[in-house]
This record gives structure tokens, sequence and C-alpha cells, in this order.
């Protein structure tokens, strides 16, 4: 009988360790960069919870553990983020830090291709506000 496994792409990436590289390095980036400046007014002063909470989602939405939902339920998104103002400035910004560290996080450009793409949609559905 043959052994039927499942590599996830949490697994194919290098899962905990890829993830944090890409969590931490994402908000190095917001913090410091100036395409970043519109998304990173919109965070707390502190970046350390938003980057929990990105790394239990990533791992859970990349087929690891279920983090995110097992801590917090539901992601919600959308509503999660309703609060924050989010333009396509905001948008754009975000975006950039996310390809600049999965680019410097995950080797394989296949994997970031297709992990970037429903990222992509994702952020753009974050939009709450014109202008």
């Amino acid at each position: 009988m043959e052994d039927a496994r499942t590599t996830t792409l949490y697994d194919a990436i290098g899962g905990d360790a890829t993830v944090r590289s890409l969590t931490r390095r994402f908000y190095e980036i917001m913090d410091t960069a100036a395409e970043a400046a519109a998304c990173r007014a919109v965070h707390p002063p502190s970046l350390a919870g938003s980057e929990a909470k990105l790394f239990d989602y990533l791992t859970g939405w990349l087929g690891g553990p279920p983090l995110y939902t097992d801590k917090h339920g539901h992601p919600m998104l959308r509503r999660r983020h309703f609060a924050a103002s989010i333009g396509p400035e905001e948008i754009e910004g975000w975006l950039f830090c996310f390809r600049t560290a999965l680019e410097e996080s995950v080797d394989h450009p296949e994997f970031r291709k297709i992990i970037l793409e429903p990222v992509t949609r994702l952020a753009h559905h974050m939009h709450n506000r014109e202008g």
C-alpha cells in the first residue's frame, strides 16, 4: 500500500522557522520603509502583537497548526481590520512589506507566487475607505 502523505505549503517552505522569519522581516520592513509609512501609521506603536497574530494566522493558513483559530476563533479578517482606515496607500504599503519579506524568506519562486496571489487579493479585500 502507498503512503498517502500530503505535504503542506507550510512544510514545503520550511515550517515554523520560515513563517517566523517572514513575519519578523515583514514588520521590520513596515517599521522602517518609507513605502510603508501609511500602513505603519494604522498600527499600534509596538508591532509585537501584530507580528504574533500574523505568525499565528499564516501558520494555519499555510497548512500548519491552527494557532490563530485556536487562540482567537474564526479570523473574520475584514471585520477585525475595520477599525483601521485602509485605503490604496495602506494596501500598497502592506503589500510592499509582504512581497519584500516573502522574497527574502522563501527561496522557491513558485511557492512565493502561490502564496502572494491570494495574499494580494486578501489585502485588497481589506479596503474600507476611498482615497
